[in-house]
C-alpha cells in the first residue's frame, strides 16, 4: 500500500502471489494425517508415512479413529503395536484447534475438502499427496515423501491461500435473519454456520418442479433463478462442479466469488464473478411451488424453507495449500493434466515446398480473383 503526498489518497498495490510462502515461528511437532478411506492402495503409503514420522522424526501424529478401524490395519500386527504412540481423534467430538502444526492428506481432492471441514476457523498448512482419482488439488507425488515432508518442516515453501465461503442459514423471523451483516451473526443464532472450500449448491432436491429462488447481492435483489439450481463457489471450487455447469475457471489467488446457474430455463443466464467479501443471499421465491435444498462441499444437506435465508460471504480463514512448484505452475499443470485443458491435435504445417509467406498468399489470391472476374480491378 502506498500513501500519496500529504495523505490525500491511498493506492493499494496487488500482492505478488510468489510472496506467499510458509515460514515457521517454531519447529513443527504435531501432524494430522487425513487418509482416503475404503481404498486398499492407500494403506501401504499410509503405514510407511506414519512409521517414518513416529519412529524417525519423533513427531506427534494425529489419526482419525475410523481410519484405524479399517480391516487391513486391524489385521496388521506390526502397525497395531505402533498405534499406542498415536493420538486419536473423532470427528465432531474432539477439538483440534491449536493442536496441529500442519496436515498431510493421502488421497484425492476429497481428503483436502474433508481436512478443511475439520477446521472451522484457522487451518494449518496442508501438504497433499496424490493417491486418489483426479488429484487437481493434490500436486505432490508420494515416491519421495521423506524429502517433501522434510522440506515443509524446514519452511520457506510456496503456498496458495485458498479462500473459503462462510455460509449461514437463518430461519424465518429469527434473530439471525434480522442481523444487518453476516459477519455480525452469532453462531448460536444460526441453524447452520459452516465454512466451505469448494462451493455451496442450492438445488430443487427431490422436487419435480423448477427450483425458483431469489438471488440478492449486498441485500439488493439481482435476479430470480428458475432452473435446476445455483452454485456459489470459491475460485478453488470454480474448477469443480461450477466448471461442469459452464463457469469460467478462476485461479485461487483471485479474490472472487463465482455464481453459476445449473441448467437455467433461460438462454441468457450466464455465470458471473463478484468481488470477494460481497454478501450473497439466497431465498426461496414466494411464488415457488416447492422448497429448495442446499449442500456444503457435498455434505450437510438441508432443506431451505419459504422465508429461510442462506447467507454467504468470503471467510477470513483460508486454507493454506502447499505448492509443489509455485502458484501458477501447479494450477496450469492441474488444468492440463486433470482436465485436459486446451488439448487437441496440432494443425499440420506446410512442407518446405508449399510453405509461403502471408504476402505471397495474398498476391496469389488476388491473381486468381482477377482471372475469374473480368471487371476485377
Amino acid at each position: 500500500m502506498k500513501i500519496g503526498p500529504l495523505t490525500m489518497y491511498i493506492i493499494s498495490t496487488i500482492q505478488d502471489p510468489g510472496s506467499q510462502r510458509l515460514t515457521w515461528n517454531k519447529v513443527p511437532l504435531s501432524i494430522l494425517i487425513i487418509k482416503k478411506i475404503f481404498d486398499a492402495s492407500v494403506v501401504p503409503p499410509f503405514k510407511d508415512l506414519v512409521t517414518w514420522l513416529v519412529e524417525c522424526r519423533q513427531m506427534v501424529v494425529f489419526i482419525e479413529e475410523k481410519v484405524l478401524q479399517e480391516n487391513l490395519l486391524q489385521e496388521d500386527t506390526e502397525f497395531q503395536n505402533l498405534t499406542t504412540k498415536l493420538s486419536i481423534f473423532r470427528e465432531g467430538k474432539d477439538d483440534l484447534t491449536d493442536k496441529i502444526d500442519f496436515i498431510i492428506c493421502l488421497g484425492g481432492d476429497g481428503t483436502l475438502l474433508y481436512a478443511s471441514s475439520l477446521f472451522q476457523q484457522s487451518v494449518p498448512p496442508v501438504l497433499s499427496f496424490h493417491l486418489g482419482s483426479l488429484g487437481f488439488l493434490t500436486p505432490f507425488q508420494f515416491e519421495n515423501f521423506q524429502d517433501q515432508v522434510n522440506q515443509v518442516i524446514e519452511g520457506n515453501v510456496p503456498l496458495t491461500l485458498r479462500s473459503r465461503l462462510k455460509c449461514v442459514t437463518c430461519k424465518k423471523d429469527s434473530v439471525c435473519s434480522r442481523t444487518l451483516h453476516i459477519n455480525n451473526i452469532d453462531k448460536a443464532d444460526a441453524s447452520t454456520h459452516i465454512l466451505v472450500l469448494n462451493e455451496v449448491v442450492v438445488d430443487r432436491g427431490p422436487s419435480p418442479y423448477l427450483c425458483n429462488i431469489d438471488l440478492y447481492i449486498e441485500r439488493k435483489l439481482v435476479t430470480s433463478v428458475q432452473g435446476d439450481g445455483l452454485i456459489i463457489s470459491t475460485p478453488t471450487g470454480s474448477t469443480a462442479y461450477a466448471t461442469a455447469a459452464g463457469a469460467s475457471m478462476v485461479h485461487p489467488n483471485v479474490p472472487a466469488i463465482v455464481i453459476t446457474p445449473i441448467c437455467p430455463h433461460s438462454l441468457s443466464f450466464r455465470p458471473v464473478v463478484v468481488p470477494a467479501g460481497a454478501e450473497i443471499m439466497v431465498m426461496v421465491s414466494p411464488e415457488a411451488r416447492h422448497t429448495a435444498w442446499a449442500s456444503f462441499d457435498g455434505r450437510n444437506r438441508q432443506e431451505i424453507q419459504h422465508g429461510d435465508t442462506l447467507r454467504i460471504t468470503t471467510s477470513v480463514y483460508p486454507v493454506p495449500s502447499l505448492c509443489y512448484q509455485d502458484q501458477m505452475s501447479d494450477w496450469f499443470e492441474s488444468l492440463a493434466g486433470c482436465l485436459n485443458w486446451n488439448v487437441r491435435k496440432s494443425q499440420k504445417q506446410f512442407t518446405d515446398s508449399t510453405r509461403t509467406s502471408s504476402l505471397t498468399s495474398l498476391e496469389s489470391l488476388s491473381e486468381r480473383e482477377s482471372d475469374r472476374d473480368p471487371e476485377y480491378v
